[in-house]
């Protein structure tokens, strides 16, 4: 065990050693090991490429504190977090290291969280992800996932608020005002090896979004902290100062963080999954770890109905994408829709983790596209699930559902393992979704949104926490620990603006993220 154990440090130390050289011979001096914690901020540590090695093989040492650490740098305390004592190890992930285009010298790699023996931690997102992924996968099934990134920017200078360009939404004369520095946007993510698929101007003054192509959950969430940086990089290049917070004046539309999701299988036709996985070994999900899933990851069993099928591996040409060609409402296969209810119906729960401020909830304003309803939809841009079809000629291959009630000051790992837990809880019960909204949901009155079952998701991160901490499925898939933590730093963050004016909370945090 001991000699195998050294095989595999010596395995990743060459390989770490390798990568190194080729950094350096692209000028780079120092990589950023990167984690995102529970407040949505991107926390580092940076490594010299000559150290990339010992940083692979053993990590480097972080204080576990950051689990409670608040958008403003406070620090609150949970009853699994907080306090001076102990240490993590971050070991940077080498599938993931990317020089940064945007800021020369310096590469990028995303961090696993770890302790001391090599154990992932129980509030790692990243291994979270993985453990959600895994359980869909002993299904047959896949996930294919992306963000789409908007922010705002202004010149720098000032901690107020000026859009850098005022030209009309999605107007081309925003491209003639701030043209190079688009370009140069496009230019740096296709260098660090992401496909770029559509930039454009937003609604709002200065504002712009960018989307790159789907992928795998755990690499969808790594390409959202990336792209985040990327446009921070070459915002600073342009003398400009980005914000991805939901607001960044209290009158205007804000920065969402849309996700798009599609769920996806090797034969529709083939027989349910074998019975459920149950947890077991170290780290998250394992024996007394408080990680997710100690008693298995649903008390009544497998995937009932047939929805789930044997099989695994990534979205690839071949596997069928079950969000179409399925004799369900809008063309969804049965596993498709039990996916789509499932998050549907999680989705005040949700609201914790992917709009977790308490400025999230000055952007979801009904009429705003901002998706505030509980309710679904084809192409329905008001509906806080979009069923987007795709054109024809795909075939079905572009089908994909587009969650819009989220914004960028959500961690994006903890998001996408919800969203997934979510979607499975739908599987596992064979849910179904209501009749689909063609119409603006706040357009109807009351009554007969009653009628239709369409509820408003919360309008504060009390009520979505208050929501989140009694849902079993959440508390299942994040662990006891991780759970409360998130719990507490909410909790901590309403505290912190409990007497604060929107406008207090906007300049709060309109730099912060």
């Amino acid at each position: 065990m001991i000699a195998g154990e050294d095989r595999r440090r010596d395995r990743l130390a060459s390989a770490a050693r390798h990568a190194a050289t080729n950094l350096e011979v692209r000028g780079v001096v120092c990589v950023a090991v990167t984690y995102v914690d529970n407040s949505g901020i991107t926390r580092m540590k940076g490594v010299p490429i000559g150290r990339l090695d010992a940083a692979a093989v053993w990590g480097v040492g972080v204080s576990p504190v950051f689990d409670v650490f608040g958008a403003d740098d406070s620090i609150t305390t949970g009853r699994y977090a907080g306090g001076p004592v102990g240490d993590l190890r971050l070991h940077p992930d080498l599938e993931r290291l990317t020089p940064l285009a945007a800021q020369p010298g310096w590469a990028w790699a995303p961090a696993d969280r770890r302790d001391q023996d090599g154990r992932p931690h129980p509030q790692d997102g990243r291994e979270l992800v993985r453990l959600q992924t895994a359980l869909l996968a002993e299904h047959g099934l896949t996930a294919m996932m992306a963000f789409e990134v908007e922010w705002a920017v202004s010149p720098a200078g000032s901690d107020e608020f000026a859009p850098a360009a005022s030209g009309p939404a999605y107007g081309m004369i925003r491209v003639a005002e701030l043209g190079d520095y688009l370009r140069d946007v496009v230019t740096a993510l296709t260098e660090e090896g992401l496909v770029v698929e559509q930039i454009h101007p937003e609604y709002a003054a200065g504002q712009f979004e960018v989307s790159v192509a789907a992928q795998d959950p755990l690499g969808a969430a790594d390409t959202c902290v990336l792209v985040k940086e990327t446009v921070r990089g070459v915002s600073r290049r342009h003398g400009l100062r980005v914000s991805f917070a939901p607001k960044v004046l209290v009158d205007n539309v804000g920065n969402g963080g849309h996700v798009h999701l599609s769920l996806w299988s090797d034969d529709p036709d083939r027989p349910p999954a074998p019975p459920r996985p149950t947890a077991s070994g170290g780290g998250p999900g394992g024996a007394n770890s408080g990680g997710p899933y100690p008693d298995g990851p649903y008390p009544d069993g497998p995937y009932p109905g047939g929805l789930a099928r044997t099989g695994g591996g990534s979205a690839r040409p071949g596997r069928i994408n079950l969000m179409a060609g399925g004799n369900g409402p809008l063309g969804l296969t049965a596993a498709g829709e039990a996916f789509a209810a499932g998050i549907l119906g999680r989705l005040p729960a949700l609201m914790a983790l992917g709009a977790p401020s308490v400025a999230s909830y000055l952007r979801l304003v009904p009429s705003t596209w901002a998706g505030v309803h509980a309710c679904w939809g084809r192409e329905n841009r008001e509906a806080a699930l979009r069923m987007i079809p795709g054109p024809p000629a795909a075939v079905g291959q572009a089908a994909n559902l587009e969650v819009k009630s989220f914004d960028l000051t959500a961690n994006p790992y903890l998001l996408v393992a919800g969203l997934l837990a979510a979607g499975q809880a739908g599987l596992a019960a064979a849910a179904t979704l209501p009749e689909p909204v063609d119409v603006d949901p706040a357009s109807l009155d009351p009554a007969e949104r009653a009628r239709r079952g369409i509820r408003r998701l919360p309008t504060s991160l009390g009520e979505a926490v208050a929501a989140f901490e009694v849902d079993e499925v959440l508390h299942r898939a994040l662990g006891r620990e991780l759970h409360d933590t998130v719990a507490a730093v909410r909790r901590a963050e309403i505290d912190r603006f409990a007497e604060a004016a929107p406008a207090a909370v906007v300049a709060a945090t309109r730099w912060r993220y």
